[in-house]
């Protein structure tokens, strides 16, 4: 249904005006904030699109659809929001803004806990820090004895593989930070956060590199936009 065809009452800004945001679902406020449709698709419909899950392209390995969820849609940059048909620039911009509030306001909030307590908190924080990046990265969180982050660290960019992560890198960084355990984390742009051969190889190279300076490594996280998967929830460390 065309937005101009609902009733008033049904309209989400009217609603939201009588009722309040929570009273909208996650498609009628993205609905509010673009507005109008194109020709041949109203604004609603789009907004579940933007909505809709998240697919790959078989012969390119590139996301395709929408981004699966409200979470999904935060690590989306203007260049993702390309593929949904009739979002435009004025459109993007828009959207890529109200985003980037939502993340500085979460990035405020977080580091603000005196622990990471447990591996949910970390994979989230990791997630809304590194799944929008469109290359590999490998970071690294250095947390002192009572699992409170000493700082975050960004070491290594490109297809990670035993060779282009450097275990001494790694311990060097964590003497300088004085810590006491770390969580390593990477991305996965492809949307997958399957571990490879490599990713596991790569986690006990570290796990015993930095075993000899007394450095716990706590988890391993990989993150995809709208995902994320925690080696030490899964059992594999």
């Amino acid at each position: 249904m065309l937005m101009k065809t609902m009733p008033a009452d049904a309209r989400p800004r009217e609603r939201l005006l009588q009722r309040g945001p929570a009273a909208l679902s996650n498609a009628e406020l993205l609905a509010i904030l673009l507005r109008t449709g194109i020709a041949g698709k109203g604004v609603m419909e789009m907004a579940c699109e933007l909505l809709a899950p998240t697919t790959v392209d078989a012969a390119s390995g590139r996301p395709t659809g929408g981004f699966g969820s409200v979470s999904g849609l935060l690590h989306a940059n203007v260049d993702d929001l390309k593929r949904i048909k009739g979002l435009g620039p004025a459109k993007r911009t828009v959207l890529v803004a109200v985003l980037e509030l939502a993340r500085r306001v979460l990035s405020e909030q977080l580091p603000d806990r005196e622990t990471f307590g447990s591996p949910a908190e970390a994979k989230h924080y990791l997630q809304l820090h590194l799944a929008g990046r469109g290359y590999e990265v490998f970071a690294v969180m250095f947390l002192d004895a009572q699992n409170r982050m000493i700082a975050l660290d960004e070491m290594f960019r490109g297809t990670l593989t035993h060779a282009s992560v450097y275990p001494r890198e790694v311990v060097k960084r964590a003497l300088h930070h004085n810590a006491a355990a770390v969580v390593l984390a990477h991305n996965h742009p492809s949307g997958s956060v399957k571990p490879s051969r490599a990713d596991e190889n790569l986690t006990k190279t570290l796990m015993n590199a930095l075993e000899l300076v007394e450095v716990r490594v706590l988890d391993h996280v990989i993150v995809a936009p709208g995902n994320a998967l925690s080696m030490a929830e899964s059992g594999m460390l």
